[in-house]
């Protein structure tokens, strides 16, 4: 698992990478005293994991993690302000240390982290052919794409319904977006991906597939009359 620290506390920085060395397979690639330098680095290189403290000048790393809503980076915040602990959740990030970090509050955090990300990686994966493998009940399962009707967004899980079943599995709609092939299905809502080819009707606010009503936000309405061929 690759890793950088953004802190503008110099002993914080020192204190987490030391706490890192201690823990296998945890990299901390580089430090960073600023969320602009961060940010920017980020721009260009992936990591798994962000320790990141908030109250930083110039942007703070509420800030940061706000415009790094489009990345699948994960995020634990190191502070010493227990106050913006709803306001970070509600960012979905991956864990909230207050500081000092304590070696096993330091290890809590990270196993959370990891297994976050065995579960994206798990979870979700799509091979070269026509199925979708999901884990539903600790079982691998081969999904047909093309039993696929649509995909929901339910918290930190997706929804996958086909005619007799739903899947629920641990991940974010970005990336099921990215995985399910483009020329079967379209996005139509924040919450919601659906297959083009199960479309029953559309009409105003929304479209039918399989008896249940689907919304369809404006911002993805053209792409979607486009798609459908409608004048």
């Amino acid at each position: 698992m690759k890793a950088i620290i953004v802190d503008d506390n110099d002993i914080a920085r020192t204190t987490l990478a030391h706490l890192a060395k201690q823990i296998p397979n945890l990299t901390v690639a580089r430090e960073f005293s600023n969320a602009i330098e961060a940010y920017h680095y980020l721009q260009f290189n992936e990591v798994d994991l962000i320790f990141l403290d908030i109250e930083m000048p110039e942007m703070t790393g509420i800030e940061l993690t706000k415009n790094l809503s489009g990345k699948d980076t994960l995020i634990i915040f190191t502070t010493s302000n227990k106050d913006y602990a709803l306001e970070a959740f509600e960012l979905n990030i991956a864990d909230y240390i207050l500081k000092p970090v304590m070696p096993a509050r330091f290890l809590q955090a990270v196993s959370k982290a990891q297994s976050i990300l065995e579960s994206r990686r798990e979870n979700v994966e799509m091979t070269k052919d026509e199925f979708l493998f999901v884990r539903d009940s600790n079982i691998t399962r081969r999904l047909k794409l093309d039993d696929i009707l649509y995909a929901e967004a339910m918290g930190d899980y997706v929804k996958f319904y086909t005619r007799e079943k739903m899947f629920a599995i641990h991940g974010k709609m970005k990336t099921a977006e990215e995985r399910l092939p483009k020329d079967h299905f379209i996005r139509v809502h924040r919450s919601f991906i659906v297959c083009v080819g199960k479309i029953d009707t559309l009409q105003d606010g929304g479209i039918m597939i399989s008896g249940k009503f689907i919304p369809v936000a404006d911002a993805y309405r053209k792409a979607l009359n486009t798609r459908m061929n409608v004048f």
